[in-house]
C-alpha cells in the first residue's frame, strides 16, 4: 500500500497556528489522512495515494484558516519502509494511565521500568503515530474502560489502529473483542500487538464499518476513537450492533463537536450519560 506524506507548514501567531493545525488535522482525517506527526513548523500527514484528493485538501485549508496564519504544504511519496522505520526507531516513552495501566514500547522494552505495586502492562509496537497511548483520546478511553465491569462482555473496537483499546479491554476482562480498521497495515499491526500481549480472544477485520454486516451478535461496549465526521457517519452502524443495555464510548473530537454528536445520537435513541476531557480533547459515553 503506497502513501503520500503531506508536509504542512504554518506561519503566524503560535497559538493561532496550533488552533489551525488541530482543526486542519481533524478536517483532512475525514478525507482519508490516517496519521500525523508534529514538526518544527507544522505537521506531516500520511494518506493512501488512492485516497488523496488535493482539491478537498485545499478546501480544508481554506475552511479552517484564521487571519494572520499562512498554511503551505508539500506532497511527496512515503515508501512503506521509510514510514515504518521512522516510527519503529523513534518509539515512545512509557505512559501511565490512572496509576493502574502502563503502556510501553514493546520494541524498546528497556524503556519500561518495573513500576511499584500492581500494574496492568500493555506492550505496543508502534507502526503509526496514533494508537500508542500518547494521545489524550486514547488515554481517556482506557481510563473509562478501567471503571467498567468487562467480565463476560463483548467489546467492539472501531478503527482499531494498533489495537491498543481492544487489547486493553481484553486485559481488563472482556470475554471477546472484535476490531476493524480501513488500513491493512493497522490490521496486521493490531493482530501482532494482540499476540505480543497474549490476547487470544480478539479478532481483527479489514474494512470500514460495513464489515459489521458480516459480524454476528451484539456488543456490550462499542469503542470508537476516530474523527468527528466519521463518528457522525458511522454512529448508526454502531447503534445497530449495540446490545440493549450497552454503551458506546467515543473520542477523537473537541468540545464544539459534542452538540453534533449528541444530536446524532438522539436521532438513534442514544443519550450522553457521561463525558471526559483531557487537554482540548473530549470523550463521551452514549447509552
Amino acid at each position: 500500500m503506497k502513501y503520500y506524506i503531506v508536509k504542512f507548514h504554518f506561519n503566524g501567531n503560535p497559538d493561532q497556528c496550533q488552533i489551525v493545525k488541530d482543526l486542519l488535522a481533524d478536517s483532512v482525517a475525514a478525507d482519508g489522512f490516517e496519521s500525523f506527526e508534529d514538526t518544527a513548523d507544522g505537521m506531516n500527514g500520511y494518506v493512501q495515494q488512492e485516497l488523496f484528493d488535493e482539491t478537498a485538501l485545499r478546501q480544508s485549508i481554506d475552511e479552517n484558516g484564521l487571519d494572520g496564519v499562512t498554511v503551505t504544504y508539500e506532497v511527496s511519496e512515503a515508501p512503506d519502509e521509510d514510514w515504518n522505520a521512522t516510527w519503529e526507531e523513534a518509539g515512545f516513552a512509557p505512559i501511565v494511565v490512572d496509576d493502574t495501566v502502563v503502556i510501553y514500547d514493546a520494541r524498546h522494552p528497556e524503556s519500561y521500568p518495573a513500576p511499584e505495586g500492581d500494574h496492568i502492562a500493555l506492550g505496543i509496537e508502534a507502526r503509526q503515530a496514533f494508537g500508542t497511548g500518547t494521545h489524550e483520546t486514547t488515554q481517556m478511553i482506557i481510563a473509562t474502560l478501567l471503571h467498567e465491569n468487562l467480565e463476560d462482555k463483548r467489546v467492539l473496537d472501531c478503527g482499531c489502529g494498533t489495537g491498543i483499546l481492544g487489547i486493553a479491554a481484553a486485559k481488563f476482562g472482556a470475554k471477546e473483542v472484535v476490531g476493524y480498521d480501513i488500513d491493512e497495515w493497522s490490521v496486521e499491526n493490531a493482530k501482532h500487538n494482540a499476540e505480543l500481549n497474549g490476547v487470544k480472544n480478539m479478532e481483527i477485520y479489514h474494512g470500514t464499518a460495513s464489515v459489521l454486516n458480516h459480524v454476528c451478535g451484539l456488543f456490550d461496549i462499542v469503542l470508537a476513537n476516530i474523527n468527528r465526521n466519521v463518528l457522525l457517519q458511522d454512529m448508526k452502524a454502531f447503534k445497530d450492533v449495540l446490545a440493549p443495555d450497552g454503551q458506546i464510548i467515543l473520542s477523537g473530537f473537541y468540545e464544539e463537536d459534542i452538540p453534533l454528536l449528541e444530536a446524532e445520537g438522539l436521532k438513534l435513541g442514544l443519550h450522553v450519560v457521561d463525558q471526559k476531557a483531557r487537554g482540548d480533547w473530549r470523550c463521551i459515553i452514549l447509552s
